[in-house]
């Protein structure tokens, strides 16, 4: 995934929010810690689970964006590393691959995930989201959901009320993108990056959306809609 960043990072105010990042991949922590500072925060880097547990022990930080397949994560202990309960929130990168593993256990507005290839604008999002103290999309039962439309990320299932969706990866995917960013509408492009990690014609594009409405609009009101020359959008338009 390549993306333009222009200009320096701006020295960030003396009241910038504290970002830790612990991420093994050079490049990503370069990405991610540039862009954040561009946006106005205070970041650091750890290249380890243990090494970003010292440095969380040690300084004050508003939100840790954590790479979830770090080999010395414990998914399975709420308190990693003897992590204190009041830690800041935290931000996962993590694959399709682990999310049956990592969802069960969040704790809605504290905790929240994006998908790798990571996409700059859902961090800067999901991040957000997590610094008001909210987790983002409206949950059910901890499951992101919207009206009747309901995902479950621990199955990678949906549902539109009590109809299953049997959707594929990818129409997966996208919904799950389009639900995080209910109401907003998403270019070819950035819906592209996200489902298959590159740029793909919009040929593609247009089917995979075309098969994801027939399915998840069988019933009114319709979800899913189309921006003439901008993109895509899922939501209820106001009457």
């Amino acid at each position: 995934m390549r993306t333009l960043l222009t200009g320096k990072p701006s020295s960030p105010r003396d009241d910038a929010q504290h970002v830790l990042v612990v991420v093994d991949d050079p490049g990503v922590t370069e990405l991610l810690t540039t862009t954040l500072e561009l946006a106005g925060y205070r970041v650091a880097a750890a290249v380890s689970g243990t090494e970003g547990a010292t440095r969380i022990a040690r300084h004050r930080y508003d939100l840790i964006v954590w790479d979830a397949a770090l080999p010395d994560l414990e998914r399975s202990a709420r308190n990693r590393y003897g992590i204190p309960a009041d830690r800041p929130p935290l931000l996962f990168l993590a694959t399709c691959d682990t999310l049956h593993d990592l969802v069960p256990g969040l704790r809605p507005g504290d905790e929240d995930y994006v998908v790798k290839p990571v996409r700059i604008a859902e961090v800067l999002d999901r991040a957000r989201a997590l610094l008001r103290g909210r987790g983002g999309p409206e949950r059910l039962e901890g499951m992101p959901c919207y009206g009747d439309l309901v995902l479950d990320d621990a199955a990678c299932e949906a549902r539109r009320g009590t109809r299953p969706l049997c959707l594929t990866p990818a129409e997966y995917r996208l919904l799950r993108h389009l639900l995080a960013n209910a109401e907003r509408v998403l270019s070819k492009e950035q819906i592209s990056r996200h489902v298959w990690g590159e740029y793909r014609a919009h040929g593609a594009i247009e089917k995979l959306v075309a098969r994801l409405r027939r399915k998840i609009d069988q019933e009114e009101p319709a979800l899913i809609h189309t921006r003439r020359g901008f993109g895509y959008w899922l939501g209820c338009p106001d009457d």
